[in-house]
């Protein structure tokens, strides 16, 4: 082989290498910015499910305590009347 065609490949093996190390090197860092993204919303969505949690078993307490007056109040209505004297025997 001529020096000039050895000159040659080694040029265009160095313009590989060069091409695919800058491809790998900027594919790693949108991936690194597009993970801080994703964790970015995952941390503002947890927040706000943990948030919309909170409000909702605030109200499932609430209305299970309604449930239970209601429960109170249903069973005087439909037990027996109450009687003011009893008779004694």
């Amino acid at each position: 082989m001529t020096t000039e065609i050895l000159t040659i490949v080694i040029s265009a093996i160095g313009i590989v290498l060069t091409l695919g190390t800058s491809l790998f090197a900027a594919g790693a860092w949108m991936v690194r910015r597009i993970d801080d993204r994703i964790d970015a919303v995952e941390e503002k969505l947890s927040t706000r499910i943990d948030a919309v949690d909170e409000k909702l078993s605030a109200r499932i307490d609430a209305v299970a305590a309604d449930v239970t007056d209601l429960k109170i109040s249903v069973a005087r209505l439909e037990g027996p009347p109450r009687r003011l004297v009893t008779a004694s025997r």
